[in-house]
């Protein structure tokens, strides 16, 4: 009984807490049309302190979203326009030296906000995405002899062009698996289109309405960490991951050669911190094993290598995914 209390407690706790939720869709609704998927996973990366890689053609409102969301928040955001020619001087700063002081003073780049939206993040060599990517894991950026921290929250929104793929650095497996989730954007539907042309040439494009600070960000974080995940649902984060490295151990033998490298322990890490997020903005203070689905691909499609038999094939990552899921037993 004492248990059943608990959860009633949890759940009641969870319910008021993640009330915002909500009220950030609401906002975001009035500028973003369509893109729930896309919205969700943003707030999914930011209550579990995730960066987010975006693939998806020009004009899917994904600068948008980010800027939208920012704006919601009262938080710092800036933009980098990935180039050929950047350096990550022009990512994190640099040193330069001051006549009036006659010393070297620091110039911090546009990594310093709260927000950061990397654009074709693959159109720039690996220094400069090196750069990037370990201002994600160290949360931290050392200039000179000084060492800075960044600002909580920090939400890197890296995108990807899927088309155009000459000129550009692709992303090493080991930088693309610092990202929390992987989100394939698709084209709205011809309501939805209809509707952003109508938004589009009004007299008016619609804003959104800051509601929210950082501390109400933190605070919330905080409450994600309390949601319950039972063991067995441990252990069925551990099974698909599993079956990812070795799939015939599940009954999935016609998978291996198609499979050149499964999830790293990251991916299980990541499964649990997105499984709770999604169960808090759902309202609930558990995790059950449909939270854990609904995050699966995002989480998984870019940490599963596909073999050259899996190309020739034209199987993708998140065909492989699905038979997974589908194949393990759910608790």
């Amino acid at each position: 009984m004492e248990q059943d209390f608990n959860f009633d407690e949890l759940n009641k706790k969870i319910e008021k807490e993640s009330a915002f939720v909500q009220m950030i869709r609401m906002e975001m609704n009035k500028v973003i049309v369509g893109q729930k998927h896309l919205i969700d996973s943003l707030l999914i990366g930011l209550l579990s302190d995730g960066h987010i890689l975006l693939e998806g053609v020009p004009g899917l409102a994904k600068t948008l979203a980010i800027t939208t969301l920012s704006k919601i928040i009262n938080v710092d955001f800036s933009r980098i326009q990935f180039t050929p020619d950047l350096l990550p001087a022009d990512l994190i700063g640099t040193m330069i030296y001051s006549q009036k002081q006659e010393e070297f003073v620091v110039k911090k780049g546009p990594i310093f906000a709260n927000f950061v939206l990397a654009d074709e993040i693959n159109r720039s060599p690996a220094k400069v995405q090196s750069a990037l990517l370990e201002a994600m894991q160290e949360r931290q950026i050392t200039l000179g002899s000084e060492t800075f921290y960044l600002d909580k929250p920090f939400l890197v929104l890296a995108t990807q062009n899927p088309i155009e793929q000459e000129g550009t650095y692709p992303l090493p497996e080991a930088q693309v698996d610092r990202f929390m989730l992987k989100i394939i954007i698709n084209y709205p539907t011809k309501d939805e289109e209809q509707l952003i042309i109508r938004q589009n040439i009004a007299k008016e494009f619609p804003t959104a309405k800051t509601i929210l600070n950082k501390e109400s960000i933190i605070n919330a974080r905080n409450v994600v960490k309390e949601i319950y995940l039972d063991q067995k649902i441990e252990k069925y984060i551990v099974d698909i991951v599993f079956a990812t490295r070795n799939p015939e151990e599940y009954g999935l033998p016609h998978l291996k050669n198609l499979i050149s490298f499964g999830g790293s322990p990251r991916a299980g890490i990541n499964l649990a911190l997105a499984g709770k997020a999604y169960a808090f903005i759902q309202g609930r203070g558990a995790v059950f094993p449909e939270d854990i689905r609904a995050v699966c691909h995002d989480v998984l499609r870019h940490r599963i290598g596909l073999s050259y038999e899996a190309e020739a094939e034209n199987i993708g990552a998140d065909q492989i995914i699905s038979e997974i899921i589908n194949a393990i037993e759910v608790p």
